[in-house]
């Protein structure tokens, strides 16, 4: 009982990132929730919170969103997942391995992050952005966590933060749709990870609406630096698990 109401702390302040930069909240949420809860609890109830976060951005913003950037990266990325599903399945049973892999991935995520921030933008055309899209939907297939690897490419396609933080969103409802899909085909949800889910809906709802007011008054690089140094930490912990 005491770890599964940590589960819905952790999901509060997760997704007031997550309001706050459209991505953040699932891969915050994962390291800890997998401590707590474990994986076939985590992984569906976060992907689920990710289609209803994407849906709240969505809806006050839908005009906002690059549908032609969007309907690329749902193919690609949607392609990549299945290879992430099959990857997870292979390693089913090994625990501790996915918890370690998942480890690295955030840390690295955070190391870049922090590095992108301080070397400042980089106005060169870059080449071969599509593989960041590759390796964001294998990982998501896997953990549900390509957002951070998904950043790396869009934030190089579109500058506006309104119309990234609208697209981004829009995004993890097709993508999560697909894994909630398969999550039901492999006969993940039950009776009680339901309720679970249903307990985490209002620490995501006022996450998001705390992250929305934050977003709208406060400097977003402040809390992309906190947002790194909390992925570095959730990484560190995967490793003494």
């Amino acid at each position: 009982m005491l770890e599964e109401i940590l589960f819905y702390i952790v999901i509060l302040f997760s997704n007031i990132m997550q309001g706050i930069t459209g991505f953040a909240g699932t891969i915050l949420a994962m390291p800890l929730s997998l401590r707590l809860v474990g994986y076939q609890t985590a992984v569906p109830v976060l992907n689920v919170l990710g289609i209803l976060s994407g849906i709240y951005v969505f809806m006050g913003n839908y005009k906002q969103v690059d549908w032609k950037e969007l309907r690329k990266i749902v193919l690609i990325m949607g392609a990549m997942i299945v290879l992430g599903i099959g990857l997870r399945r292979m390693f089913e049973g090994e625990g501790r391995l996915l918890y370690l892999l998942l480890g690295v991935i955030v840390i690295l995520i955070a190391c870049n992050g922090f590095y992108q921030m301080f070397r400042g933008k980089d106005t060169r055309p870059r080449k071969g952005l599509e593989i960041l899209l590759v390796a964001a939907g294998i990982v998501h297939g896997m953990f549900v966590c390509g957002g951070p690897l998904l950043i790396g490419y869009l934030s190089q396609k579109i500058e506006d933060k309104v119309r990234f933080r609208a697209t981004i969103s829009t995004i993890w409802i097709f993508l999560n749709s697909f894994l909630l899909g398969s999550q039901i085909y492999e006969g993940m949800w039950n009776e009680k990870l339901l309720w679970v889910q249903m307990g985490a809906v209002p620490f995501l709802l006022l996450g998001m609406f705390l992250g929305g007011c934050l977003y709208r008054r406060m400097s977003q690089k402040v809390f992309m630096m906190i947002t790194y140094i909390l992925l570095f930490l959730s990484g560190i912990s995967l490793f003494i698990k």
